[in-house]
């Protein structure tokens, strides 16, 4: 699939994915839900990839969430319009969270709406000190998709997440930090080569185990204790006896720095 909205580039083990639609703030049409979901797809099926990163183009905006000129633009046909956008990246989103790589947002400048919900699915988040966080989906009269309600709940809590929905506040960099909604806020010049840094960390890791830590945490607020560590269990053990889990063995006896290869 050709991509017209995205960069995907894979280089030493991390794929970088730029939301390439500067003149509308990197907003999120159905184009370009289509292609994020190719990318997802393939993000979790070559095996070189073994992190991830996304972020949008230019400095002013990670993502604006949905493209409202397009709504307006469909509004007789907005309930089907809507359904297909969200059936796109809806899966996208499921494919990013179930694949081993680990995703990182290096969130750049505004993450609205939609593109909050990409900060909150993302595996971690790198935030420029000049990025911006809202919701912004109640100013349409909307409630909010792309898997937020169920990703920022979990991280921010219902209390904080029903504030920032219903109240549309502006939550700065450093806040989202303080929240638990971001892992690191980096000046603005940075925000690329220390997203890249830590990528690179992660590609050079056993991704399997990642995929498996991945897995565990989205079952983990819905499992019984007796589940969960039932997961846990078959998890370990499915880690321990593969190629990487026996090189850190391995390596631990032989005190040396184990040799991953993601297998």
């Amino acid at each position: 699939m050709s991509h017209e909205h995205l960069i995907f580039d894979v280089r030493e083990g991390v794929a970088w994915i730029t939301i390439n639609r500067p003149a509308t703030y990197n907003a999120l049409d159905l184009q370009t839900a289509k292609e994020l979901l190719d990318i997802a797809n393939r993000c979790g099926s070559d095996k070189r990839i073994r992190a991830a990163v996304l972020t949008g183009a230019g400095t002013k905006a990670f993502c604006a969430g949905g493209d409202v000129a397009s709504f307006a633009a469909r509004q007789a046909e907005l309930a089907v319009h809507l359904k297909e956008m969200t059936t796109y990246l809806h899966m996208a989103v499921s494919r990013f969270a179930w694949m081993d790589a680990p995703l990182i947002a290096a969130v750049n400048g505004v993450a609205a709406g939609a593109g909050l919900s990409v900060v909150a699915f993302c595996d971690l988040a790198v935030a420029a000190d000049t990025a911006t966080f809202t919701s912004a989906y109640t100013r349409l009269g909307f409630t909010p998709d792309g898997s937020s309600s169920y990703f920022l709940s979990r991280i921010l809590g219902t209390r904080r997440a029903m504030e920032l929905y219903m109240t549309n506040r502006v939550v700065t960099a450093n806040e989202a930090l303080d929240w638990g909604l971001v892992n690191r806020v980096v000046p603005a010049t940075d925000l690329l080569a220390e997203a890249g840094k830590l990528a690179a960390q992660l590609a050079d890791g056993p991704t399997r185990a990642h995929g498996g830590i991945k897995k565990l945490l989205l079952t983990a607020p819905t499992e019984t204790l007796e589940s969960q560590m039932e997961r846990e269990t078959r998890m370990i053990v499915e880690t321990a006896t593969s190629a990487d889990g026996r090189e850190g063995v391995r390596a631990f006896m032989e005190k040396r720095k184990p040799g991953f290869r993601g297998e």
